[in-house]
């Protein structure tokens, strides 16, 4: 009759989960240290080129966001140089707004013509 080593695939799972070792001897625990110590490097070791995948797609993200801002930006520095020039058509402006509500880049208040910029048109003569 054949006896089942006590580091049988059976007896694994359990023994892995730290219960059942109290019949293992001094060299079926040191095997067992060695498994559980490989496994631990294998999931250290995903753990760690999961993590880098993670850095590297974020750090694209951010030049992707960095080179949009730029883009939006550029576009509120030409609305505002046309609306100073009185150039931006009412549905220009409001498909303008529109893009930059959907993106929360910056409030669609503040593209409203004076709303952001206050002016008087008092003009005040102080004689003497």
């Amino acid at each position: 009759m054949v006896q089942m080593h006590p580091l049988s695939q059976k007896s694994m799972p359990r023994h892995l989960m730290g219960d059942a070792v109290s019949n293992l001897s001094v060299k079926e625990l040191k095997q067992l240290e060695n498994r559980l110590e490989r496994g631990i490097t294998r999931i250290r070791s995903k753990k760690h080129e999961l993590l880098l995948a993670e850095i590297e797609y974020l750090q694209k993200r951010e030049i992707e966001l960095e080179n949009e801002s730029v883009c939006l930006r550029t576009k509120i520095a030409e609305v505002e140089r046309l609306q100073q020039a009185d150039m931006v058509t009412g549905a220009e402006l409001n498909a303008i707004q529109a893009l930059a509500a959907s993106r929360n880049f910056f409030a669609p208040h503040l593209l409203e013509g004076g709303a952001a910029y206050p002016h008087n048109d008092k003009k005040i003569l102080h004689l003497g």
